[in-house]
């Protein structure tokens, strides 16, 4: 951990380089915090200027403290036990085997105050529940609780959805905000901004609490309301938490970043206060909001989203081909690269394509606007040079095309009908009916991360003098671990609108001509250190992370300046302010110093967390 807790002092130097005429401040920041030795230098500096109170600590919290914030949010406040105890205590029991039966399913851990949707990343956190939570149910609890910590010295952390890979919604010794119950959900047909009615035009929108998860809000806006709202691709995501990192769904090819759609939100700031966030109020903290990553800022309490004309269609495209030989491989690359493309580069189609290692690939794409036969048609060139004579190929999984209404892809009901192996139901007793996640996501309910970096590949890499570098990046990146193109997650290919609205958000900009996001990773089933036989296991994760290390520095070979998604960055990543923000991390580092200027809020990698240790307790300072 120590690499990642070196470079505290990068905002402090930063602060000094306007004294210096013609000085590029990014430059200049990243040149310093690159100079050989400097990190040593810095820890050798560093000292303890703040700490926050951990339990048993003589300033924490007395009970007396703690039954007046539980009186002041109407009883909401839990004194957290979580249900792994009964395993630390009784591992082989039948009531152990249940509970991780349990945390396969999402809908199950997103309602455990003590549980998050990652269960920790090896080398790097487990999941662990703070000692008390508020379980708010308005704004007025998480004012409440904001006063608290910050008047305590509290560890405060945020939940919603609980989906961060990074850890930052969980933290022990903490308070803990929980959006759970903030979840109603509302549409308007003709939504102005506060302090915007002179100078913006009505239109629809729905507004979403903190806690709602993407499935509802597509169930209000699309299933029942025939309108399409661009959100989340997995359907436990939270709202609020995706939005807040930027947010990519399977049709952001055509709809832009879920980010983008933002109208309005209302933000707790470390003050206590409750804001207004538009482009008319506070328009410094709404533009961090849209992609500044959760939980640096203040705690959301609502969103209120702008809501598009539903397509007729949506619809899926899906096989597996297996190559015989190395050199049939690199030719499939080839094909599948330039096919993408000539054919899909536009804003119909998203979702991914994974080349794997055995010379395999794995097609999953996804597309709008269009018929079954336009779908067809667009695939046709594909599957006419997989026919060929003499191509040395295995057809695992012949492609299949598949297009539907699309005020139905939500629908719980017409999907157990007519696609039921594409959906897992939320199998406990008395479960909502309409509760559902997509069997491809499967795998990641409840897992353990051994590694998990991403990268976004620019355009230029797909015109025809870059294709056999791409190519054969791609190929020897196989050679190590499996390598997904998400093509929905970089905007090159969607309209010029989309793209201008991107650029209003703090989302790294190489997400604006990136043709994709690249995604490597690799993750075990749910494991706690300290529980026989749901322990992680060491040594596949140490294999992993080294295979997915240099899978991803293959890919790297052909990217001059790699940035990252923030929700899918390496938790390791040293360079983590430019990979997750680039050019925009300077000015969000000026909204986070303007709203919380004493770092209530200070989650891995966040926003100003280069000032704090990495558990979030200390503060640190120039010696």
């Amino acid at each position: 951990m120590a690499h990642s807790m070196n470079r505290r002092q990068l905002l402090n130097a930063a602060a000094a380089f306007p004294f210096l005429p013609g000085a590029d401040l990014w430059q200049l920041a990243t040149a310093w915090a690159e100079t050989p030795g400097a990190d040593a230098l810095r820890l050798a500096k560093q000292k303890q200027v703040f700490s926050r109170v951990r339990p048993g600590d003589a300033d924490w919290p007395s009970e007396e403290s703690w039954n007046k914030l539980r009186r002041e949010v109407e009883g909401r406040l839990i004194k957290v036990n979580s249900p792994l105890s009964a395993c630390r205590e009784a591992p082989d029991s039948s009531a152990c085997k249940e509970l991780f039966k349990a945390l396969r399913n999402p809908f199950y851990i997103g309602d455990q105050v003590a549980l998050t949707q990652t269960s920790g990343w090896v080398g790097a956190w487990t999941s662990r529940p703070s000692v008390y939570a508020v379980a708010a149910q308005k704004t007025e609890d998480v004012v409440a609780a904001v006063n608290f910590a910050r008047e305590n010295k509290l560890r405060l952390v945020v939940k919603g959805g609980g989906h961060s890979y990074q850890g930052t919604s969980c933290a022990p010794d903490s308070l803990l905000i929980w959006t759970r119950e903030m979840n109603a959900i509302s549409l308007h047909q003709a939504f102005v901004g506060k302090g915007c009615e002179k100078v913006q035009a009505p239109q629809p929108a729905v507004s979403v609490g903190a806690g709602a998860i993407w499935l509802a809000a597509y169930e209000a806006v699309t299933t029942r309301g025939g309108r399409y709202v661009q959100g989340g691709g997995c359907t436990t995501v939270g709202v609020a938490g995706l939005i807040q990192s930027g947010g990519f769904g399977a049709f952001s090819k055509k709809y832009g970043l879920a980010a983008a759609g933002l109208l309005e939100a209302e933000v707790v700031t470390a003050d206590g206060v409750a804001r207004i966030a538009n482009a008319c109020t506070n328009p410094d903290l709404f533009w961090g909001l849209k992609g500044g990553g959760g939980g640096s800022l203040g705690v959301v309490t609502r969103v209120t989203l702008r809501t598009r004309e539903l397509p007729a269609f949506f619809g899926d495209v899906f096989g597996t081909i297996t190559a015989r030989s190395e050199t049939a491989f690199r030719e499939l690359i080839a094909r599948a690269v330039s096919f993408y493309a000539d054919r899909l580069l536009n804003p119909h189609w998203g979702e991914q394509m994974r080349f794997g290692t055995g010379n395999r690939l794995d097609i999953s794409m996804v597309f709008q606007g269009l018929t079954q036969r336009q779908a067809e048609e667009v695939w046709k060139p594909f599957r006419e040079w997989l026919a060929a004579p003499g191509r040395d190929v295995t057809i695992d999984v012949p492609l299949k095309i598949v297009s539907g209404p699309a005020r139905f892809h939500w629908s719980a009901q017409l999907l157990k009908a007519f696609a039921p192996g594409a959906i897992v139901a939320d199998d406990r007793p008395k479960a909502p009916a309409g509760n559902f996640y997509w069997a491809a996501t499967g795998e990641e309910v409840g897992w353990v991360l051994y590694a998990f970096r991403s990268a976004w590949l620019p355009v230029s890499l797909l015109q025809k003098k870059e294709q056999p570098r791409l190519v054969e990046a791609l190929f020897e990146s196989t050679r190590h671990w499996q390598m997904s193109l998400h093509f929905n997650k970089g905007l090159a290919g969607a309209p010029a609108e989309e793209i201008a609205a991107a650029k209003d958000t703090a989302i790294n900009p190489a997400v604006l001509d990136a043709f994709a996001l690249a995604i490597c990773g690799a993750s075990g089933p749910p494991a706690f250190p300290g529980i026989k036989g749901h322990e992680p296991n060491l040594n596949a994760a140490s294999n992993a992370a080294s295979a997915v290390t240099k899978s991803m520095n293959k890919l790297l070979e052909v990217v001059d300046d790699p940035g990252s998604y923030v929700s899918e960055n390496d938790f390791f990543e040293s360079q983590w302010r430019r990979s997750n923000w680039g050019s925009n991390y300077l000015r969000l580092a000026a909204v986070k110093k303007k709203y919380d200027p004493d770092g209530l809020f200070t989650v891995h990698h966040g926003v100003g967390s280069e000032e704090w240790s990495a558990d979030g307790f200390t503060r640190l300072g120039p010696g």
